[in-house]
C-alpha cells in the first residue's frame, strides 16, 4: 500500500499507472478496514488527480474509474464515510469526491452541452435502434414547437452519449496497451454521470426495503414482484425502462379509506442490526446532497442522450425518495425543486406566460439577454461559446421553442409526481413544490395549445406560416408521455385516500396556498372592487414559497393566473371526489372539510377576484357538495344529519355573503356574483333530486339558500303582507334556479319537510309568486299552495280548524300557534297563513297571478269546505275571505281614480274583481247551510251586503254584473225568507232598489249587468211576495226599475230584436208574470207599465231595424199578448179609474196609426198585433165600460182612446209595397173597421161623450173616404166652418190624380158616413152621430162634384176618368137613396123637407154639374134625377 500511495502522484508510463489503480481499487474493496490510513491518503490523493492539472486526461479517468467502481457498492460507500468523514480528525473523502464531481461537471460546460434546459446532443446521429423520443424531439427542434431544443449556441456542442462519450472496454481494462487509449473528451462527464447514478441507486436499494411496514411485506411476498418505481421510486426493473412511461396503470377512483400506512422512518428502527448503516446513510445524505444536488443540476441542463437523462432523472427521484423516507426535509425539498424546474424550466415559464398574454409582443430575439436571469443561471457558464445573432426581422420557430415542454420536462414532472406517491403521507409543506410544478405545467400544456393556433392566424405576409403538421407535431410526439403524466397525477391523488387526516390537511392547505392567483391586475374593467364581507372564514395569506416571484421574478399575466387557480380548482374538487369518504364521514376540523370549504367560500364569494377563477371556485364547492350528499344516502340517520347540515352550511355560506348588505345595494351585483348563486342555487337543486327524502336536517338552511334568489328588503316571515312590500328578485336566473328547488319540494318532499320549516314554505311561495321576472314562476307557484294545502288537511275527512285557531284575530296570532306543539292547532293555523299569503297575492299587479291565485284560494274553500264548521267557516271569512274582498275594492278604486291604468289596467282588475265575487257567491250558495248556523250569520251577510256596495260605487258594468249574480246565486239556494231571515233579506232588497246599474266605460253593453239585476230581484221577490211589507209600493218601485232596464239597456252583440225578444227583455216579461196579481193595483201597474212597453218602438223615435239601438218592436208585440190577458183578467173599476184602461188603448192605438212608418221584419206587423188586441179587449170591455166607470171624465178619456184606435185602422200612409200586400192590409183593416163600427155604433153617440170625440170619429171617416186627391186649400182649415166654402169651386187642372192605394177603405168609410147620417130610431145617440157625420158627408159629396164641375169642361170631348166617373156615380147614387137624419141637418132657408135635406144643400152644385155634364149622358141623367128629387121636395112635380 505504501508503494502505491506514493506511485499515485508520480507521473509513469500508463501501463504502470493502470495497473497501480487496479491494485488500489481491490485493496479498497477487500481491506479497508485493515489499512485504513493508507486507503484514507489513496482516495485524497485520487480526488487530488482529478482536478485537470494535476494529471493528464487518462490518469483522470482512472481516477474516475475507480471511483466508478467504488460507487457501485453500496456498503463501501458506507464504510469509506464511517471510517473517514465520519471521525474526527480524518479527511471528509465522501464528501471532497462529489465536491470534485460538482467541479469537474462544470469545467467544461461546452463539451458536455450546458445550457438552458437539457438537450439532445446534436452531433448525435438517428441510428435504427434511436428511440421515439429523439424522433419527437428532433422533428420538435425543426418545427420550432417543442421547447428544449438546442439553441444556436450549442449547435457544434457534442454532448454526453453512449455513442461517443462511452467506451466499449473501460481504460482501467487495457492491461495489454503501452500507450493510453485514446479517450472521448466526454467519457470523463459520463463517469461521473454513473458515480451518481451509482451513489443514488446504492442509497436507495439499502434504505427503501427498511421503510415497508411487516405486514406490507407479506402482502407484497403474495403478490408477487413489484417493481420499486409502482410505488414512487426506482429499482433495478425499473432502470432497464428508457423512454417508456413510468406507470400507467390505471386506478379505481372509488377508493374507500382504509387504515393509513405512512412508511417508516428507518430512523426510528433503533432494535435494527444496521441500524448503524441506517444512521450513516442518512449522515450521508445530510453531507452530500448538495454537492449531489449542484451536479445533478448541471447535467440536467447538459446535452445528455436519453439513456444518460433517464438515469439521472431516476437518480435524483431515488435520491430525494430517500431522504424523503428518512424524514430529512432539507435535502428532500431541495430536490423536489430541483425536479421541479426541470420538469418547468423558468425559460419555458416566461415564454408561455408572456405567449399568454395577446396583448404582448413576441420576444425578437433568443439570446441570454433576453431573459433577465440569464446571467445568474448555468447559461453563464457558457458564455464564452462563441452565439449566433438572430435576423430581427424574422420570428424564427426558435422562438416558440421556448414556451413549450418537451418529453425531458415532462419526464421530470412524472418522476416529481411518483415521489408525491411514495412519499405523499410524509411530504407536509413539499406538497407545494409537487402542487405549484404540476401547476405551471399543466398552464404552459394549455397554453401552448392555445398558442398555436394563435400563431397561425398571426403570420404576415412576409412570413411562411407553419403548416397543420408542424403546429401538431409537438403533440403527437408527447401526446403518450402528456397521458402517463395525467395517469401519475391521478394515481398520486388517489393514493390520497390512504393518508390519515393530518397528511390530507397538509396536502389541502398546499393545494389552498395556490389559490392566490385570483386577484384582478388593476384595470380590469370586467371585475367588481366591492370589498369582502367580514363574516366570511377567510384562508391564510399564501407563503412566498411561489415560483413565479420567488425564483423566476417573472410577473404573470391575468391569463396565466387564470389557467393555474383553474388548474388547483379542478385538482381541488378531484381531491375531494377521492376522499369524500374521509370528508363525509369524519370531523369537518380533523378532516381538512372546514379547510377546503373555507378556501373555496372565499374564492367563490370574493369580488376582487377574476370572474372565471371565482366561478370554478363554486362549481368545484357545489359539486363536493352534491356528491357528499349523494355518498350519504345509504348513512344513519344520525351520522347523515350531521352531514347535511354541514353541506348545507358551506353552500349556505356561499350566497349568503351576497345578501347581507355588505355586497352592495340591490341592483349593483355583479355578473359574477349572480352567477355563483345560481351555481349554488342549482347545486342545492341537485341534492334535493338526488337525496331529497334522505334530507333529514337542514331545511331551514335550504330555504335560506331558495331565499338568497331575493334582496334582502323583501318581506320576512311573519309580515309578508303586512306592511304591503313585495319581494325582489336579484336576477331572473336566481329565480329559475332557486325554483327548481322550490318545485320539488313541493311536489315530492312535503312529506320530509318539519312542521316549523312549513312557514318557512309558505313565506317562499309568497316571494316566488310575486316576483316580477318569470311569470310562468308565478303561475306555478301558485299551484303549490294547492299542494300544500292538501298537504296540510292530510287528507283526513275530521280536519277543522281548532277553537285556537277560530278565536285568532290577527296574524300575529296565527304565528305564534304555528310553534306550539299541539299538531292540530299548529296544521290549522299554518292552513290559515297558508291562505292569508295566496290572499295577498291576489293583488299582485299582474292580472294573470292575481286571478290565479284567486281562483286557487277559492278552489281550496270549495274543496276543503265540507270539513269546516260553521264557527270556522266564520273565522276563514273573517280572516281571510272578507280581507281578500276588501284589498281587492281598495286597488279597483285606486285604479279607477289613478290616470296612469288606463283603461286596460281597470279592465284587467275588474276582472279581478268578477273573479273574487263569482267565487265568493260559489261557496256562500254551496255552503249556505253551514253559514247560517252561525251564531253571527247577520254580521257576516252585513259585511258581504256592504262590501257588494262598496264595490257598486266604482261605476263598473262587469262588477255590478257579478254582484247581482252572486245575489242570484246565493238567493237561489234559499227555499224560504225565515232560511237567511228577512233582514238579511231586506239588506238585499235595499242594495237592489238603489237603482239599476250603470257604468263609466265607454262603449261598454250593459245586457249582462242589466239580466243580472232583473235575476236578482227575481230571486228576491220569490222569497218576499209572501211578506206582507213587500206590497204594491215595493212591486210598483220595482216594475219602474224593471222597465228601466228595459228602456236603459243596450243592443245586445250579433242580436235583432225585430222578430225576437232579447235575454234582458225576456227576463223582464217573465218577472212581470211572476207578479201577484191579487193584491190592489199591481194590476194596474202591471198594465200601465206593459202599456209603456208597448209605446217603446213609437217613443224609441227610430223605427227602423239598425243595427247601433234597440227596435223593441219584438217586446212591444209580446207586451200586446200579456197585456191582454192582464186587461181581460182584470176588467174591473179599479183598472178603468186608475187610468190604466185608457194608457192600453193609448198604447195599442199608437203602432195602429204609425202602420207603416216602421219595418217590422218577417214576422206579423206590429200594427197588426196591437189592432188585434184592440179588438179582443175592446169586445170583452165595451159592454163593462158603462156600468164601472163613473167618472164622467174618464169615461170620456177612455172614448177618446177608442176613437184614437178606430182611427189608426182606418187611416194608413201611402208607401211602396206589393199590390197583393197593400191589398191584405186592407182587407185585414176592412174587417177591424166593421167590427169596431159595430160595438161603437150607437154608444158612440151617447151625450157623455165629448161632442169633440165624435166630430174627431167622423172627421176621419171624412177624410179617409176620399178616393182622389182634392187640389191644396180644397178642403177646409182645422176649426174652420165645414161647409163654409162648400159652393166654391176651384180652377180645373189638367192632370187627373190616381185614386189612393186603399180605395176599398175610402169607399167603406164613405159609405159609414152614409150609414152614420141615415135615419134610424130617431134615439138621441143616432140623432147625435148623424149631426156629427152629415158636415162632412155633405162636403165629402161636394167635393166630388166640385172636381168635375171644374175639371170637366177642361177635358173636351175626352171622358172623365174610370175612377172618377165611378166615384161621381156612386156618391149622386148614394144621395138619392139616402133618407138622412131629419135632425141632422138644419133645414134650408124657405124649404121644408123630411129625408132629403143634404139635397138641398148640394143643390147649386147639382146644377153647375147639370150645365157641365151636356154632353155626358149618363151623368147627365143622374144629375136630372137629384133635380127631379129636389124637386118633388119642393113640391114640383115634371
Amino acid at each position: 500500500m505504501p508503494f502505491v500511495v506514493k506511485s499515485l502522484p508520480e507521473r509513469l508510463i500508463f501501463p504502470t499507472t493502470l495497473r497501480i489503480m487496479r491494485v488500489l481499487y481491490i485493496l479498497l474493496r477487500r481491506h479497508l478496514k485493515i489499512i485504513a490510513a493508507e486507503c484514507e491518503v489513496a482516495l485524497s490523493l485520487l480526488i487530488q488527480l482529478l482536478d485537470p492539472d494535476a494529471a493528464p486526461p487518462w490518469k483522470r479517468v482512472l481516477c474516475m474509474e475507480v471511483f466508478r467502481g467504488v460507487y457501485a457498492e453500496p456498503g463501501l460507500i458506507r464504510k469509506i464515510f464511517s471510517s473517514f468523514d465520519e471521525q474526527d480528525g480524518r479527511k471528509n473523502i465522501l464528501k471532497d469526491h462529489v465536491a470534485a464531481l460538482v467541479r469537474l461537471s462544470t469545467e467544461k460546460p461546452a463539451v458536455i452541452g450546458l445550457g438552458q434546459q437539457s438537450t439532445i446532443p446534436r452531433g448525435q446521429s438517428n441510428p435504427k435502434g434511436s428511440s421515439d423520443e429523439q424522433a419527437a424531439m428532433e422533428a420538435g427542434g425543426v418545427v420550432g414547437m417543442i421547447g428544449g431544443a438546442v439553441s444556436v449556441q450549442d449547435a457544434n456542442v457534442p454532448g454526453v452519449s453512449m455513442q461517443w462519450s462511452s467506451m466499449r472496454v473501460p481504460c482501467i481494462d487495457h492491461l495489454d496497451k503501452t500507450e493510453p487509449p485514446s479517450l472521448p473528451e466526454s467519457y470523463i462527464y459520463s463517469l461521473a454521470l454513473t458515480c451518481i447514478n451509482s451513489f443514488c441507486e446504492g442509497l436507495a436499494k439499502f434504505i427503501l426495503p427498511l421503510t415497508i411496514p411487516e405486514d406490507a411485506r407479506s402482502k407484497k411476498r403474495h403478490r408477487g414482484k413489484t417493481t420499486v418505481d409502482q410505488d414512487g421510486a426506482s429499482s433495478p426493473t425499473s432502470e432497464k425502462r428508457s423512454t417508456a412511461p413510468l406507470d400507467r396503470r390505471d386506478s379505481s377512483s372509488s377508493r374507500s379509506i382504509r387504515k393509513s400506512q405512512i412508511p417508516v422512518n428507518p430512523l426510528t428502527l433503533e432494535q435494527h442490526a444496521l441500524y448503524a448503516e441506517i444512521k450513516s446513510s442518512a449522515a450521508i445524505i445530510e453531507t452530500c446532497w448538495p454537492a449531489i444536488l449542484a451536479s445533478c443540476s448541471s447535467f440536467l441542463h447538459a446535452a445528455l442522450d436519453n439513456d444518460y437523462y433517464h438515469g439521472l432523472v431516476r437518480s435524483l427521484q431515488k435520491f430525494t425518495h430517500v431522504a424523503g423516507l428518512l424524514r430529512l426535509s432539507t435535502p428532500r425539498d431541495a430536490f423536489l425543486t430541483a425536479l421541479g424546474k426541470a420538469a418547468v424550466p423558468s425559460n419555458v415559464l416566461s415564454a408561455a406566460t408572456v405567449a399568454a398574454s395577446p396583448s404582448t409582443p413576441a420576444v425578437e430575439n433568443s439570446g441570454i439577454l433576453a431573459n433577465a436571469k440569464g446571467l445568474l443561471s448555468v447559461d453563464n457558464l457558457v458564455s464564452q461559446s462563441p452565439t449566433v445573432a438572430f435576423d430581427r426581422n424574422r420570428q424564427t420557430p426558435v422562438e416558440a421553442n421556448h414556451s413549450s415542454l418537451n418529453m425531458r420536462n415532462l419526464l421530470c414532472l412524472r418522476a416529481l409526481l411518483n415521489l408525491g406517491i411514495a412519499l405523499g403521507p410524509t411530504l407536509e409543506n413539499a406538497w407545494s413544490i409537487i402542487l405549484e410544478t404540476l401547476q405551471q405545467a399543466d398552464f404552459i400544456i394549455h397554453a401552448s395549445s392555445r398558442r398555436t393556433t394563435r400563431q397561425n392566424s398571426g403570420y404576415g405576409q412576409g412570413a411562411e406560416a407553419p403548416t397543420v403538421a408542424e403546429s401538431t407535431s409537438w403533440h403527437a410526439g408527447l401526446a403518450s408521455e402528456i397521458r402517463a403524466v395525467e395517469t401519475a397525477s391521478a394515481r398520486m391523488f388517489e393514493s390520497t385516500s390512504d393518508f390519515p387526516n393530518e397528511a390530507f390537511v397538509d396536502l389541502v392547505r398546499a393545494m389552498c396556498k395556490l389559490l392566490g392567483a385570483g386577484k384582478p391586475e388593476s384595470g380590469d374593467e370586467s371585475l367588481t372592487t366591492t370589498p369582502m364581507p367580514g363574516g366570511l372564514p377567510t384562508r391564510a395569506k399564501p407563503q412566498p414559497h411561489r415560483r413565479f416571484p420567488s425564483v423566476s421574478g417573472i410577473s404573470t399575466s391575468t391569463a396565466s393566473r387564470l389557467g393555474e387557480d383553474q388548474f388547483v380548482l379542478e385538482t381541488l374538487g378531484d381531491l375531494a371526489k377521492v376522499n369524500l369518504a374521509r370528508l363525509s364521514n369524519q370531523e369537518p376540523d380533523v378532516s381538512g372539510w372546514d379547510i377546503l370549504m373555507a378556501n373555496l367560500i372565499h374564492m367563490a364569494s370574493a369580488t376582487d377576484i377574476l370572474t372565471s377563477i371565482r366561478l370554478k371556485a363554486a362549481e368545484v364547492l357545489n359539486r363536493i357538495a352534491v356528491e357528499t350528499a349523494t355518498t350519504t344516502v345509504t348513512e344513519p340517520k344520525d351520522s347523515r344529519a350531521a352531514i347535511q347540515q354541514r353541506l348545507l352550511k358551506a353552500l349556505q355560506a356561499e350566497v349568503i355573503p351576497f345578501g347581507n348588505g355588505k355586497m352592495g345595494d340591490f341592483g349593483q351585483s355583479s355578473a359574477a356574483d349572480i352567477e355563483v348563486q345560481r351555481l349554488a342555487l342549482e347545486a342545492m337543486r341537485s341534492i334535493l333530486e338526488q337525496c331529497g327524502e334522505a334530507l333529514v336536517s337542514g331545511w331551514e338552511m335550504v330555504f335560506e339558500i331558495m331565499a338568497s334568489a331575493f334582496s334582502k328588503n323583501a318581506s320576512q316571515s311573519g309580515n309578508t303582507d303586512v306592511d304591503g312590500r313585495r319581494p325582489t328578485s336579484k336576477s331572473p336566473k336566481l329565480v329559475r334556479s332557486s325554483f327548481g328547488s322550490l318545485q320539488l319540494i313541493c311536489s315530492d318532499f312535503l312529506s320530509s319537510l318539519p312542521t316549523s320549516c312549513i312557514l318557512i314554505l309558505v313565506d317562499t311561495l309568497f316571494k316566488f309568486c310575486c316576483q316580477d321576472d318569470d311569470l310562468n314562476i308565478s303561475l306555478t307557484t301558485i299551484t303549490f299552495f294547492w299542494n300544500v294545502s292538501d298537504f296540510l288537511q292530510g287528507g283526513s275527512e275530521a280536519f277543522s280548524l281548532t277553537e285556537r285557531a277560530s278565536k285568532a284575530v290577527e296574524e300575529g296570532d296565527l304565528i305564534g300557534l304555528t310553534h306550539d306543539g299541539d299538531v292540530s292547532d299548529s296544521h290549522a293555523s299554518l292552513w290559515l297563513l297558508l291562505l292569508l299569503r295566496l290572499t295577498a297575492v291576489t293583488t299582485d299587479h299582474r292580472a294573470e297571478v292575481r286571478n290565479g291565485a284567486a281562483q286557487t284560494l277559492l278552489r281550496i274553500f270549495d274543496a276543503y269546505g265540507d270539513r269546516l264548521s260553521p264557527e270556522s267557516w266564520r273565522s276563514c271569512l273573517r280572516i281571510v275571505v272578507f280581507r281578500m274582498m276588501e284589498e281587492n275594492r281598495v286597488h279597483l278604486e285606486e285604479v279607477n281614480k289613478s290616470e296612469d291604468g288606463g283603461v286596460e289596467g281597470v279592465k284587467a282588475w275588474t276582472d279581478t274583481t268578477i273573479v273574487v265575487l263569482t267565487g265568493v257567491a260559489g261557496f256562500y250558495a254551496d255552503y249556505l247551510d253551514s253559514f247560517v248556523q252561525q251564531a253571527a250569520f247577520l254580521d257576516s251577510w252585513q259585511t258581504l251586503v256592504k262590501y257588494y256596495e262598496d264595490l257598486l260605487l266604482c261605476g263598473s258594468l262587469d262588477v255590478n254584473a257579478a254582484i247581482f249574480s252572486s245575489f242570484q246565486r246565493i238567493l237561489s239556494k234559499v227555499k224560504s225568507a225565515e232560511k237567511i231571515g228577512t233582514s238579511s233579506l231586506e239588506l238585499v232588497w235595499r242594495l237592489w232598489s238603489k237603482g239599476i246599474p250603470t257604468g263609466k266605460e265607454s262603449n261598454a253593453n250593459n245586457q249582462d249587468a242589466l239580466s243580472s239585476y232583473v235575476a236578482c230581484f227575481q230571486e228576491v221577490y220569490r222569497l218576499s211576495k209572501a211578506d206582507a211589507d213587500f206590497g204594491e209600493k215595493r212591486v210598483v218601485e220595482a216594475l219602474d226599475l224593471l222597465h228601466e232596464c228595459v228602456t236603459q239597456s243596450d243592443k245586445p252583440a250579433y242580436s235583432n230584436d225585430v222578430e225576437f225578444l232579447t235575454p234582458l227583455q225576456v227576463q223582464v216579461l217573465d218577472t212581470f208574470r211572476s207578479i201577484r196579481t191579487d193584491t190592489a193595483g199591481i194590476p194596474s201597474a202591471l198594465a200601465l207599465w206593459l202599456s209603456s212597453f208597448v209605446r217603446l218602438p213609437i217613443q224609441s223615435g227610430s223605427p227602423s231595424t239598425d243595427h247601433g239601438q234597440l227596435t223593441f218592436i219584438a217586446l212591444s208585440k209580446s207586451s200586446m199578448e200579456m197585456l191582454q190577458t192582464v186587461v181581460l183578467e182584470h176588467l174591473e173599476a179599479p183598472l178603468f179609474a186608475s187610468g190604466a184602461f185608457d194608457a192600453v188603448l193609448g198604447a195599442l192605438a199608437a203602432p195602429i196609426t204609425v202602420k207603416y212608418g216602421f219595418s217590422c221584419g218577417k214576422g206579423k206587423p206590429l200594427w197588426k198585433a196591437a189592432t188585434s188586441a184592440a179588438l179582443v179587449i175592446l169586445e170583452s170591455a165595451l159592454p163593462v165600460i158603462q156600468g164601472s166607470v163613473k167618472d164622467e171624465r174618464r169615461l170620456q178619456q177612455i172614448w177618446k182612446r177608442i176613437v184614437g184606435v178606430i182611427v189608426g185602422v182606418i187611416s194608413a200612409q201611402t208607401v211602396e209595397r206589393p199590390r197583393d200586400e197593400i191589398r191584405g192590409d186592407e182587407d185585414f183593416d176592412l174587417a177591424a173597421f166593421g167590427r169596431l163600427r159595430n160595438l161603437i155604433t150607437p154608444t158612440l153617440g151617447a151625450s157623455v161623450i165629448a161632442d169633440k170625440t165624435r166630430r174627431k170619429y167622423t172627421e176621419c171617416l171624412f177624410l179617409n173616404s176620399i178616393v182622389h186627391s182634392p187640389a191644396p186649400g180644397e178642403l177646409p182649415e182645422s176649426r174652420s166652418e165645414i161647409l163654409a166654402g162648400l159652393y166654391k169651386v176651384r180652377r180645373g187642372r189638367t192632370y187627373d190624380p190616381p185614386p189612393v192605394q186603399r180605395a176599398r177603405m175610402a169607399y167603406a168609410c164613405l159609405d159609414e158616413l152614409f150609414a152614420l147620417v141615415q135615419k134610424h130610431d130617431g134615439c138621441g145617440e143616432r140623432v147625435r152621430l148623424a149631426q156629427a157625420a152629415s158636415p162632412f158627408l155633405i162636403l165629402r159629396a161636394g167635393i166630388t162634384l166640385r172636381a168635375y164641375i171644374a175639371d170637366q169642361p177642361l177635358r173636351g170631348r175626352m171622358p172623365q176618368p174610370l175612377t172618377q166617373r165611378r166615384e161621381l156615380l156612386y156618391v149622386l147614387s148614394r144621395l138619392l137613396s139616402l133618407a138622412s137624419e131629419p135632425r141632422a141637418i138644419p133645414a134650408a132657408p124657405g124649404v121644408v123637407s123630411e129625408s132629403k135635406k143634404h139635397l138641398h144643400r148640394l143643390y147649386p152644385l147639382v146644377g153647375r154639374a147639370v150645365r157641365v155634364a151636356a154632353v155626358d149622358g149618363e151623368v147627365l141623367e143622374v144629375l136630372g134625377r137629384v133635380l127631379d128629387e129636389v124637386g118633388d121636395e119642393m113640391g114640383v112635380t115634371g
